[in-house]
């Protein structure tokens, strides 16, 4: 079995090829890809070529690890059916090419037990619960009330925001760029340089600008947590003083656990967590070349959607 896959031949290098699928052994589902999007974190260093060393890394590799399609093919005890529309969170069904993380392709083999059942009405906007399972895991304890700030307004940022409204906290969002401060939110839009506070409880900051760490922790309340949620490609450092008088805490927020998923489905098909307005750009696959370089140059785009139904 062959799949059309997007494939870095090298940084800032892509190419649409046609691959040979590692063939499916027992416990394994084929999935006919509709839909995958392009994140503008690892997926930005991976094109780049600035990713740090990584599990898995190396050229040529199918990015991407936020898919939707169609069962076309499963055991009987696999938990699935044919026709079943599902997440594929990547796969590593391309032989010799890396699957770092082998989305972003027509047709994917992966374990069963690693896709997950999604509503079929949510058509694309599925692609984007995986960032909302991060957002969920980099939640910090929210106080009822408390203002909470969150470092950047992409989609991460927003479902981060939409997750502390829903948890009964206040988020406050710092972002510089005017195509993505300018809106009505239900919660505060800020240029760092127009908010005075200095007394979060919370900062989680999902920019991946690695030089903020100093100006963060300036911002923290007495014991407060600074939570990184973002990707960065350079060492962080901080000054330590500052960060002792606060007895600042620093987390790191890696990827969504199983049960972060299980939370964000509930709150999406409950109807409670909205996907809606964070997808902004969507073109057929066979365009990849180009979507990828406005995900990543156009700050207008929150998020690329390659459509990969026309392609077999």
């Amino acid at each position: 079995m062959e799949a059309l896959a997007v494939v870095l031949e090298r940084p800032e290098h892509l190419a649409l090829n046609r691959l040979a699928l590692t063939p499916a052994v027992e416990g394994d589902a084929v999935v006919a890809v509709s839909w995958s999007g392009i994140s503008t974190g690892t997926e930005r260093l991976l094109w780049s070529g600035r990713m740090p060393p990584f599990p898995g890394m190396g050229y040529p590799l199918v990015p991407g690890y936020e898919s939707v399609g169609t069962v076309i093919e499963t055991a009987a005890g696999s938990g699935l059916r044919v026709g079943q529309t599902v997440f594929v969170p990547g796969a590593r069904c391309f032989g010799e090419v890396n699957g770092l993380f082998g989305g972003a392709a027509s047709h994917l083999i992966a374990p069963a037990a690693r896709l997950v059942p999604v509503d079929a009405a949510l058509g694309d906007r599925a692609c984007l619960i995986a960032l909302a399972a991060t957002a969920y895991h980099a939640l910090s304890g929210i106080v009822p009330g408390e203002r909470n700030l969150i470092v950047g307004h992409g989609v991460l940022g927003r479902l981060l925001a939409r997750l502390t409204l829903l948890a009964g906290g206040t988020p406050v969002v710092w972002e510089r760029e005017p195509l993505r401060a300018n809106g009505t939110f239900g919660y505060a839009v800020l240029s760092p340089d127009d908010d005075p506070a200095r007394d979060y409880a919370t900062i989680t900051d999902v920019s991946g600008d690695a030089s903020l760490l100093d100006t963060l922790i300036g911002r923290l309340a007495p014991g407060g947590e600074i939570v990184l949620a973002g990707f960065y490609e350079a060492p962080l450092t901080f000054t330590f003083p500052p960060a002792f008088m606060r007895e600042a805490r620093i987390r790191v927020s890696a990827e969504w656990r199983p049960g972060d998923l299980a939370a964000v489905r509930a709150l999406i098909e409950g109807g409670s967590l909205s996907l809606d307005g964070l997808i902004t750009h969507r073109v057929p696959a066979t365009r990849a070349e180009g979507a990828y370089r406005t995900a990543f140059a156009d700050p207008a785009c929150l998020k690329m959607i390659l459509d990969w139904r026309t392609c077999s």
